[in-house]
């Protein structure tokens, strides 16, 4: 009798546990949206929890970074600040870098991430983009006392400097296999490169290399345009289609008051001036032919 009993609690067992895990048919449930993306939070669970989670940088100014006061400030900041009122939650921002936003939203770490992340399809298979906020391309920086104006005559003993997990990145090892790279995973450490002379030039947004010729000495963009032109825009985790959808209305209802002219101007025409405004702002998400 002891034997038949054990054998039907162990049936009944086996039993419950491939019913939980083939509930549905798919991925299991959480108490979270979950993909074979990734897991996320819903825009209710966001508003009830009363926080919402966004990466940003914090070393790449004047987008993202954090100022001698301890705070987060910059123009990706400036936009996630009014996320969070909008919604009425607290933002909790996360630091980032490059190689792992999509990490982040991947395994939940963020709901959103406004981290100057430019939309391109490789990135699109694995999050899913919100309407475009700013305009972007590639370019290179280099010392005015050697300036890199083409990458066609490139030195074999040269080496360029790129963040892992850029567009950069990308765009120079399908483009121009020969060029060596130096990567680096802090927008720091790839400045210290450049200003130490380890490597010739430095590929990168050229919104970033703009500001940082124009902020230091010694240096300029002999290429302000490498390769296509492309957008920036926030990035959801795969399959979050409630964050996605508000992300979408926001943007388009920001953009009826200007909004990211006011975020440019509060935030990057000290660095940029306002010549560049209308050539880098997208309002409600139309981005210019």
């Amino acid at each position: 009798m002891k034997k038949i009993k054990l054998i039907t609690l162990v049936t009944l067992a086996l039993t419950a546990a491939l019913g939980i895990t083939s509930c549905g048919g798919g991925a299991p449930a959480t108490e979270t949206g979950s993909t074979s993306a990734g897991v996320y939070r819903t825009i209710d669970e966001i508003k009830e929890s009363g926080e919402i989670n966004i990466g940003v940088f914090s070393d790449k100014h004047p987008f993202g970074y954090v100022d001698e006061n301890s705070e987060y400030q910059g123009y990706d900041v400036y936009f996630a600040k009014r996320i969070g009122e909008d919604l009425g939650v607290k933002v909790n921002f996360v630091s980032t870098e490059a190689a792992n936003r999509i990490e982040y939203l991947k395994t939940g770490k963020v709901d959103v991430v406004l981290a100057n992340f430019t939309v391109t399809p490789e990135r699109a298979e694995e999050v899913d983009f919100a309407l475009p906020y700013m305009n972007v391309s590639l370019g290179v920086v280099s010392p005015e006392s050697k300036p890199v104006t083409s990458l066609d005559d490139w030195n074999a003993d040269d080496e360029m400097i790129v963040i892992s997990g850029t567009t950069a990145e990308t765009y120079l090892t399908q483009n121009y296999p020969n060029i060596k790279l130096q990567k680096y995973d802090t927008y720091a450490n790839a400045k210290s490169a450049l200003e130490n002379g380890s490597a010739a030039a430095w590929a990168n947004d050229n919104t970033e290399v703009i500001a940082y010729s124009l902020s230091t000495t010694g240096y300029t963009v002999g290429i302000p345009t490498l390769g296509s032109k492309d957008t920036i825009a926030p990035a959801v985790s795969k399959g979050n289609e409630s964050v996605l959808n508000w992300l979408n209305d926001e943007i388009t209802s920001l953009g009826e008051e200007k909004f990211f002219h006011a975020d440019y101007e509060a935030t990057l025409a000290d660095t940029y001036g306002l010549d560049y405004e209308e050539e880098l702002v997208i309002e409600g998400g139309a981005a210019a032919e």
